[in-house]
C-alpha cells in the first residue's frame, strides 16, 4: 500500500502530467509515495499466485496496482492486487485498455503494507471497500510474515507465515502457505533509522 501525499484538482489538460502513482478522493488527484522494494515484490508474488488460479480455474480477472471507482462515495482507490469474479465482471465483457480505472467493484483487495504507511489511511480505505461492496480484504505485512483477513471491519482473523491463505467463496479453493511468497520476519532495530525503510 502507498501512502498519500499530495493533492490537486483534476483538470483534463493536466491528465498527461498525473503522477505515477495516484487516488481520486472527492474530485482531487492525491498522489501516492512509492512502495518499498519489498512491498512490490510481495504484490506482485500474490498477484501471480492469484491471476494463475484464476485463469486455471475460470473464475475471473487479476490486476495489480489497477484503480477501481466508488461510486457511491465519489472516488476511485488503487488496491495493490484486485481480483473481480466473472459474477461480478462478465468473462465477455470487454476490459478496459484505455483507462485504469475499472468501473466494476473488486470482490478481493489486497493491500500490502509498507513502512511509509499510515494506519488512519489504510483504516479509512478499509471501511471505503466494505462500504461499496468488496467481499474480503487483505492487508499483508511482508517484514512481520503475517496478513490479516477482513470479511467485514468488525470480522478480521491474522494467518502467520506457518499458515496458509485459504480463498474461501471468493477465490473457491484457493489454498497458499504465507511462506511461499513472503521471505523471513526482519524485526526492525535501531539501526533500520539509519539506513530508511527496507520492507
Amino acid at each position: 500500500m502507498a501512502s498519500m501525499i499530495a493533492s490537486g484538482l483534476v483538470r483534463e489538460p493536466e491528465r498527461i502530467r498525473l503522477p505515477d502513482l495516484y487516488e481520486v478522493i472527492d474530485g482531487k488527484i492525491r498522489e501516492l509515495l512509492p512502495m518499498s522494494l519489498l512491498a512490490i515484490k510481495v504484490g506482485a508474488r500474490l498477484y501471480k499466485f492469484i491471476d494463475d488460479y484464476a485463469e486455471q480455474h475460470d473464475l475471473g480477472r487479476t490486476f495489480i496496482e489497477a484503480m477501481f471507482r466508488l461510486e457511491n462515495l465519489d472516488r476511485s482507490r488503487r488496491p495493490d492486487v484486485m481480483f473481480f469474479s466473472f459474477q461480478r465482471w462478465p468473462k465477455d465483457s470487454p476490459e478496459e485498455y484505455v483507462i485504469d480505472t475499472a468501473a466494476v467493484v473488486p470482490d478481493l483487495a489486497i493491500e500490502v503494507v509498507s513502512p511509509s504507511d499510515v494506519a488512519d489511511e489504510l483504516f479509512e480505505k478499509l471501511r471505503e471497500y466494505f462500504e461499496c461492496g468488496v467481499r474480503v480484504v487483505w492487508v499483508v505485512y511482508p517484514r512481520w510474515g503475517v496478513v490479516h483477513i477482513y470479511e467485514s471491519l468488525s470480522q478480521v482473523r491474522g494467518v502467520n507465515r506457518d499458515q496458509e491463505l485459504d480463498g474461501g467463496e471468493v477465490l473457491p479453493g484457493f489454498r497458499l502457505r504465507l511462506s511461499d511468497f513472503l521471505p523471513e520476519p526482519q524485526p526492525r532495530t535501531l539501526a533500520d533509522s539509519d539506513i530508511g525503510p527496507t520492507g
